[in-house]
Parts: structure tokens; C-alpha cells; sequence
């Protein structure tokens, strides 16, 4: 089967939400996921031969989508379901590592400033004191997305969810100690081929012609 994991679009900025942040898009985060929705859905039209390897005759294979519970990626997988006539299934094993933290500032707003935010989630992704937990949402990814994989054979799934989920699940594919080493563009896609056999090929990462522009 064709797995595709997306992450989600640009989320609104949340100094302090009083308690588990949840934002949904911004109105560029919603323009991403308008474009990544016309990229999988209508680029190729639904008359087009089946996807080698995923037996669907839907454009790129996708014939299911999933989503985190979290309102970034639902709002993200929301049009894409809706030009393919789908409905969103949802995870809560798709969940983003942070999600309790009380505040969301995007990646580029916060990454090398003094905000202490910044520090906070240094230490949460990368310090030997929070190595456990890591290791437990890896693996709680992991679960998710092989169900997922599990549930969907000879098919393509668009799996909408956040940075740090796509990095566990492919550090696990790649065999890797570090849960986190690359950064997934808003609504950039990766690609992996998970074969019956249980090997699992990661073909791209990070793909994101929709967004280019002129």
C-alpha cells in the first residue's frame, strides 16, 4: 500500500491558551491545505490508470484519509476529503508530541530567539531527561500508522498529522536513534510503500510542488 504522510498547514499563533493549545489554521495555513487538496485530488484526473502497487484507481492512490485529532491537521485534511468524496478518519495515536504544552508559536517565529518557549522545546525534543518519552510516542506512533497500513491493504491512505509524528514514524522506518531530524514543510508530503511482507520503503520526503508558485 501507498502511505502518505502529510503535515499539516500553518496553524495561528497561541501565546497562552490557558491550557492544552489546539489552534486551527491561519489563513496561509489554509490557502496550503486548498493547494495540497487540488495537488492530490485534481491533478491527475479520476479516469487515470490505477497507482503502480496500490490496486486505486483514485489520483496518487489515495483512497482513505486520516487524521490527528488535533485542529491544525483536521482543518488541514478537510478539503482533500471533500474533493475526493471521503470522510476523515480519526487518530489520537497521530497526536503531536507537545500537545499539552499550554502555547503554539509557529517554527520560524520562535527557532533560535531568547523566548523561553524556544528552550522548553529544545529540551523536550532533544534532552537525555525526556529520552523516555520520545521513545513512548515513537512507539505510539508507530502503532497508529501500522494499523492504519494494517486496515488498508493494496491501498493508498493520506495520513494528515505534524512534524514530529512524521519524524517518528520514519526514523522507525530508517532505523534511526533520533526520533527527530528533519524539518516536514507545512503540508509537505512523504511517501512510503509498505508491502504485506512488513517492509517498508520511504520513496520521498518532504515533497511540496503545490506550494511553488510563478
Amino acid at each position: 500500500m501507498l502511505l502518505l504522510l502529510v503535515r499539516h498547514g500553518l496553524p495561528e499563533r497561541v501565546d497562552d491558551a490557558g491550557g492544552p493549545a489546539d489552534p486551527g489554521l491561519a489563513g496561509p495555513g489554509r490557502a496550503q491545505a486548498d493547494a495540497l487538496a487540488a495537488f492530490l485530488a485534481g491533478a491527475v484526473g479520476r479516469d487515470a490508470p490505477r497507482s503502480a502497487g496500490t490496486g486505486s484507481a483514485r489520483p496518487f492512490g489515495v483512497d482513505a484519509v486520516c487524521s490527528s485529532p488535533m485542529r491544525r491537521a483536521r482543518e488541514t485534511a478537510a478539503p482533500l476529503a471533500a474533493q475526493l468524496g471521503l470522510s476523515v478518519s480519526v487518530d489520537d495515536g497521530l497526536a503531536e508530541f507537545d500537545r499539552h504544552l499550554h502555547h503554539y508559536v509557529p517554527m520560524e517565529e520562535i527557532r533560535g530567539t531568547d523566548d523561553p518557549r524556544w528552550a522548553e522545546l529544545v529540551e523536550e525534543w532533544t534532552s537525555t531527561e525526556t529520552e523516555a518519552q520520545r521513545r513512548a510516542f515513537r512507539s505510539t506512533v508507530v502503532v497508529a500508522i501500522e494499523g492504519i497500513i494494517a486496515g488498508h491493504p493494496s491501498q493508498g491512505v493520506a495520513v494528515v498529522c505534524h512534524g514530529g509524528v512524521i519524524n517518528a514514524y520514519l526514523s522507525h522506518v530508517l532505523g534511526m536513534e533520533a526520533t527527530l531530524f528533519f524539518e516536514p514543510a507545512y503540508t509537505s508530503v512523504s511517501r512510503v510503500l509498505a508491502s504485506r511482507s512488513g517492509v517498508r520503503q520511504l520513496v520521498s520526503a518532504n515533497e511540496t510542488p503545490h506550494l511553488l508558485t510563478g
